[in-house]
């Protein structure tokens, strides 16, 4: 099983910019306005979660995590430390 996230921007070279930071390097993505990674330890998730909370007003970007096929929860100022509490609490590993 694996969890994804998906980034969105209508801006180019937004995701290039916010990802370059996130992981510390130029990715030289930036005509992409989509991204989307899987991770096998849904625990990850929390971190780059943390960073786009904590950078929503820097940059343009949407983000949508998926936990179970097919369902799509919106990542926001309003819901994401409570993502991240659940993610602790349903993957306790």
């Amino acid at each position: 099983m694996y969890v994804t996230v998906n980034l969105y921007s209508e801006k180019e070279g937004e995701l290039n910019k916010f990802l370059s930071k996130f992981y510390d390097t130029n990715l030289e993505i930036h005509q992409d306005v989509t991204w989307k990674k899987k991770y096998h330890n849904p625990i990850e998730l929390a971190e780059i979660i943390g960073v786009f909370l904590d950078n929503l007003e820097d940059y343009h970007i949407q983000m949508w995590i998926c936990l179970d096929k097919n369902v799509y929860i919106h990542i926001n100022e309003q819901n994401g430390n409570e993502i991240i509490k659940y993610l602790y609490e349903r993957f306790p590993y």
